[in-house]
């Protein structure tokens, strides 16, 4: 894994561990959701800027295609 990999998924294991010590006993569900829906729309939001809002572009840097890709900025209020 090269270093950059590593530097995020530590940023997003130390995320996730203080979300759930922060809820303390409180139940939590869906979490799996949740973390999507907290990455995925800024990371799209982030990688459309970065091409000028070209979606071919924006698809192809994130291995999408782009019918996913319009899909998932319809999703999130982005188109």
């Amino acid at each position: 894994m090269a270093s950059d990999e590593k530097h995020f998924s530590k940023a997003v294991s130390m995320a996730l561990e203080a979300y759930i010590a922060d809820m303390g006993d409180e139940e939590i569900t869906d979490l799996y959701e949740l973390v999507l829906r907290e990455v995925e729309a800024p990371m799209l939001a982030s990688v459309l800027r970065h091409t000028g809002n070209n979606q071919s572009k924006t698809a192809a840097m994130l291995g999408l295609s782009r019918g996913t890709l319009r899909k998932k900025l319809r999703k999130y209020r982005l188109l």
